[in-house]
């Protein structure tokens, strides 16, 4: 269906720049219809420039619904599962690069769901980064993109590497709580993707 979409709106900006480019001679016949096209052509190009827009939301959509095939939706997010390990930056700017971010889990709900796909996708690793961290500021942890968090599932005794571990893991054998970690380890970790 979005296919589709986007072969008619690419045809339809098509047939609208050819009209506008190859009848400018029409438009020239009297004074006060140079206005009338200079009017139209404007019209002609907000709608050029609608269709363009239109066209990369689809794009953007299919991405999404792409990942969302290869991985797991829960509620309005897409989970999926990186194929090895990195650092903790290493990984962000991995997820970023395919349009989400780390996970970030907000409600137990999503810690169930994390740790079902984590035990169906991830088999045999005990251990995932999270979009959650304490880089900035000791003990104030937030997510990757620096909004302070609500939601905890800290483990008993965690967080507790002070200074030295400021990333947070969600752990499998924990039944999904968390822990800190040194943000140089290399591990396993889940992009999210917030679809509309």
């Amino acid at each position: 269906m979005a296919k589709s979409r986007l072969v008619i709106y690419v045809l339809v900006i098509t047939l609208l720049l050819d009209q506008t480019i190859s009848h400018p001679s029409k438009f020239k016949a009297r004074k006060h219809s140079k206005r009338r096209v200079k009017e139209k052509d404007g019209d002609l190009k907000t709608q050029v420039e609608k269709l363009w827009r239109e066209v990369n939301a689809l794009k953007e959509i299919q991405a999404l619904q792409t990942v969302c095939l290869r991985g797991t939706k829960f509620h309005k997010k897409c989970y999926l599962a990186s194929e090895g390990s990195k650092h903790f930056h290493e990984a962000n700017e991995d997820c970023i690069s395919k349009g989400g971010t780390l996970v970030i889990p907000r409600s137990s709900d999503e810690i169930n769901a994390l740790r079902d796909y984590g035990k169906r996708s991830l088999p045999g690793v005990n251990d995932f980064w999270l979009g959650i961290n304490d880089l900035v500021t000791e003990g104030k942890f937030v997510d990757v993109n620096g909004i302070g968090i609500s939601f905890f599932n800290w483990d008993r005794a965690q967080p507790n590497g002070g200074k030295r571990e400021n990333c947070a893991l969600f752990s499998q054998s924990a039944q999904g709580k968390w822990s800190d970690e040194v943000c140089r380890s290399s591990k396993r970790y889940i992009c999210e993707f917030i679809i509309p």
